[in-house]
């Protein structure tokens, strides 16, 4: 069934209408509209607005970064980015948005523009953009001169995660990474040598990482400064402040701006620690590189701030406003990566000391709610804009939530108690909004909306404001917030399990309905009510499911001790707790057409759809869906990060082979007998290709209804669009058959490989 859409233009010009309608149509970029002189032309965004939601649209509805304010906190810069399944391209534009009359200014539609940033105390914008022969142009604009834009300066060489920092009238200190040749130069890809010869030779490892072969580049983080002259702004050189010292920032695969920060007296950053394989430990330190001039070099090596009772891996770095202290956070245990976060204050770090009065500085803030310890994990921290409070986003209970504690106590013996400031949702970033106040600028998203901005005073968070909301609260999608409720049931043990509960847009509580029982990956993680592009709750139930997400044993966001319950349990409490849901599904849900459901899962989710097999709520299902999951335990030492099985399991497999061969899911193969869609991607180094293909064989020999679905350029997700669409169709029509729902969209020859022509192709 194809989507249905109607697209809408709001607030342009009449003489631009029929050519926005026609480019949209075409899924062409829209022209870029400017002025030489005089005010700015506003050139609103495409109101994007579809009837159903399907896979189709979740893929081609308009993305947004977060919002970052100017210094007067009148306008906010963002990106968007839209596909098009008609042109099959992507379009990337950059936009600001006057943060009180919600009107959006088109900067730019460049293909190869990104990362936008506000040049201190003026209307001036700086941006990347891709040049010739993989070298990066600094491109200069201004919102007062749209399409007016000058080249700021050229690096030789790929950057990405920009920070800006006003110095003084005219000086912006810019900080970025990229990845550097062990001379500590910047690596261009254009420029490596030919090789005439694909071998590589590894003498520890780890030897791939997430998506990757791990390569003699590293990740640096580089600074330079930006000056304005007779009103151009121009970049001198960029120094690398990790050279000669073995560190590597932002930590591989997924750091980025999370891992540094600057001020005017210098960088933070976190890294690994040196002399330690990365494979087996995730230990990790918080460093100060002070800076006295950003066109110099820094006035000493990286000072290290090491806490002795916290080993674990640290995070989120950041300065107070006055560039004096800093912030971050970091957990007790090596080798545990779901560990809780503690925060870490470190007063005076810009003060001149040794590493060795930096860590003795430092203190772990204690957390109180009413007299119990606070077990909640943050997972970033910042600094109110006046430096007397830290913010920090929390995930607890389904929300990822902001939260503010108090820093102008004492802070000897003086337990913190945290004020949320923010309720249901997800918080994704926050700024200040303009110089001078407290109030914050907000960006977030829910299981109904993928972009919301919201301005907030934190004295009275009640009169919080929304500023913009990318899907009209779920309208223009065809979603509303009465589709998504929460259930509790009674675990295992002494305790109650969440679960998100989404239902479709036409429910009728008199119907009964088909189940989708979603189970989330990690394990330690957690369904949050926040957007997501590959596993969204709304487009399976738009197919006419009730999807029901529940979040047992071992989710995050329910206390560290509720976390911890899952190290070497993988198939115990947590496969008791979803029998448990099902249970209490079937008896208290009378909507629920449990006879008709269906069970899916990826990474541990995956590792439970296999589990499900071999056991008897595997039989309760119609069929199982299993992307990216854990067939073999022991199949676990072939993974890139070995700290992790070491930990859940308790230890490596030569070890603790009881506990390994207790949860492992290729024991009870003799008892599978659920059709099950089985997709692994070739990219996916976290959990090797062997581990799908296994799966298949058994089902295969076994003579289960099963298929393989396999992208050679996925890693352990399904990120490009294209893919992603034929990931949802297979996966849709396949639990579609199970249950009596039509098909998702109709199956046509040779948009996909099929090896023996036994099925069609999927289109």
């Amino acid at each position: 069934m194809a989507p249905s859409k109607a697209i809408t233009i709001t607030a342009v010009f009449a003489s631009c209408i029929a050519a926005f309608l026609y480019l949209h149509h075409l899924g062409l970029q829209p022209p870029l509209l400017w002025t030489s002189t005089g005010p700015h032309v506003i050139s609103e965004e495409v109101a994007f607005h579809a009837d159903v939601f399907t896979p189709q649209v979740l893929l081609s509805a308009p993305r947004r970064s977060p919002a970052i304010p100017n210094s007067s906190g009148k306008l906010a810069v963002y990106t968007v980015a839209t596909y098009s399944f008609e042109s099959h391209q992507k379009t990337s534009e950059i936009r600001v948005i006057d943060i009180f009359s919600g009107r959006s200014t088109l900067i730019t539609n460049e293909e190869k523009a990104s990362e936008p940033g506000w040049l201190g105390n003026t209307t001036d914008l700086l941006w990347l953009r891709e040049g010739e022969r993989g070298t990066t142009e600094l491109v200069v604009g201004s919102v007062e001169r749209v399409g007016q834009t000058y080249v700021a300066g050229r690096v030789p060489g790929a950057i990405s995660n920009v920070k800006l920092q006003e110095l003084g009238a005219g000086q912006v200190a810019i900080v970025v990474s990229g990845k550097s040749w062990p001379n500590g130069t910047l690596y261009n890809e254009e420029n490596e040598p030919k090789k005439h010869t694909s071998a590589r030779l590894y003498d520890s490892t780890m030897v791939r990482h997430w998506d990757n072969y791990v390569t003699l580049q590293k990740n640096a983080i580089w600074y330079g400064k930006l000056e304005r002259v007779k009103g151009r702004w121009s970049l001198g050189s960029l120094t690398n402040s990790l050279q000669n010292t073995r560190l590597e920032s932002p930590i591989p695969p997924f750091g980025g701006k999370d891992h540094f920060d600057v001020s005017s007296t210098g960088l933070v950053f976190v890294a690994n620690h040196p002399t330690r394989n990365a494979a087996f430990d995730t230990k990790s330190n918080l460093y100060f590189v002070p800076i006295a001039d950003f066109s110099e070099l820094p006035t000493s090596k990286p000072r290290v701030v090491e806490l002795e009772a916290l080993q674990g891996a640290a995070s989120s770095p950041v300065f107070s406003p006055d560039g004096k202290s800093a912030a971050f956070l970091q957990m007790e245990q090596n080798g545990y990566e779901s560990d809780k976060n503690h925060i870490v204050y470190v007063p005076n770090i810009a003060a001149p000391q040794e590493g060795s009065e930096l860590s003795a500085s430092a203190q772990v803030l204690q957390l109180k709610m009413v007299e119990a310890e606070w077990d909640r994990s943050p997972s970033s921290v910042n600094f109110s804009p006046d430096g007397s409070m830290l913010l920090l986003v929390v995930e607890d209970k389904g929300d990822d939530i902001l939260f503010q504690i108090d820093l102008t106590e004492s802070l000897i013996n003086s337990p913190r108690h945290p004020t949320a400031l923010t309720g249901a949702g997800a918080v994704s970033d926050v700024q200040p909004l303009k110089a001078g106040s407290n109030e914050l600028f907000i960006s977030s998203s829910s299981l109904i909306d993928n972009s919301i901005y919201t301005i907030m005073d934190p004295a009275r968070p009640a009169d919080a404001k929304t500023v913009s909301s990318n899907s009209r609260d779920g309208r223009s999608f065809g979603l509303s917030s009465d589709q998504v409720s929460e259930i509790w049931f009674q675990g295992a043990g002494d305790y109650q399990v969440h679960a998100l509960v989404t239902k479709p847009s036409n429910f009728l509580a008199d119907k009964k309905y088909p189940l989708a029982y979603m189970v989330h990956g990690g394990p330690q993680s957690a369904w949050t009510n926040s957007w997501s592009t590959r596993w969204n709750p709304a487009v399976f139930a738009e197919q006419g499911y009730v999807v029901i997400c529940p979040n047992p044993t071992g989710s995050t966001g329910y206390g560290q001790e509720f976390v911890d319950a899952i190290t070497e349990s993988w198939g115990g409490l947590p496969y008791e707790d979803l029998v448990k849901g099902f249970e209490y599904i079937k008896e208290n849900m009378a909507y629920v057409d449990t006879d008709r459901a269906v069970a899916l899962g990826a990474s541990y989710g995956g590792y439970m759809m296999n589990w499900f097999q071999g056991h008897a709520l595997g039989r309760v299902f119609k069929a199982l869906v299993c992307h990216d999951g854990v067939f073999s335990m022991a199949n676990q030492m072939s993974s890139d990060e070995q700290y992790f099985p070491h930990h859940d399991l308790g230890g490596f497999y030569w070890e603790s082979r009881e506990t390994w061969e207790k949860w492992n899911p290729a024991r009870f193969t003799g008892n599978w007998s659920t059709p099950m869609l089985v997709i692994h991607n070739e990219l996916d180094y976290r959990l090797p290709i062997s581990e799908g293909l296994a799966m298949f064989n058994v089902l295969q020999a076994l003579g289960i209804d099963s298929r393989f679905l396999t992208f050679r350029d996925e890693n352990h997700w399904v990120l490009n669009e294209e893919n992603s669409l034929i990931w949802h169709t297979v996966v849709l029509n396949w639990i579609n058959s199970y249950v009596g729902l039509p098909a998702y969209r109709e199956e046509t020859a040779g948009v996909i490989d099929m090896v023996d022509g036994t099925f069609a192709a999927v289109g």
